[in-house]
């Protein structure tokens, strides 16, 4: 049976895979603020079956949505006029949510960079953390002017 609130992960996909470009525009003001396209993003680009179809829907989700996605955080059905682009039309697919990969790295590197680096984005904090190891980081801190004992506590 089916869910009748539009807000049901299967309503949604199903209106994605049949391309319902008026699924956006039959939400309420309520449903609208619940509606989450980055659900149809991650959800979108992963469905099961051949390889084949398993790759379409990779790539066009990547090349229709996931590239300008973000920039277009403001425009809700916008996002979603852009995620009804990627089916190709061949029936409801089973979409599954793909879990993303456990972040790895020097945790400890991370944070005292971070401290040292306010400004800087966290993916560059991580780059940096990768490229150095912990006496480069301390030489780092000295420079900046922590002393020996705080960089050996935060290491």
């Amino acid at each position: 049976m089916s869910n009748p609130d539009p807000l049901y992960i299967g309503n949604e996909m199903a209106a994605y895979d049949r391309k319902d470009r008026a699924y956006y525009d039959k939400f309420t003001d309520e449903q609208r603020k619940s509606f989450s396209t980055y659900l149809m993003l991650k959800y979108g680009a992963n469905v099961s079956g051949s390889a084949d179809m398993q790759a379409y829907y990779l790539m066009a989700t990547n090349e229709r949505v996931n590239k300008n996605f973000f920039d277009l955080g403001k425009h809700p059905k916008l996002q979603w006029l852009a995620c009804t682009s990627v089916s190709p039309g061949m029936g409801n697919q089973f979409h599954y949510w793909l879990k993303g990969k456990k972040k790895e790295g020097d945790n400890k590197s991370q944070k005292f960079l971070a401290k040292l680096y306010p400004t800087m984005k966290s993916d560059e904090i991580e780059l940096m953390a990768k490229i150095n190891d912990k006496r480069d980081i301390a030489d780092m801190a000295r420079n900046l002017g922590f002393d020996d004992k705080s960089i050996k506590a935060e290491l």
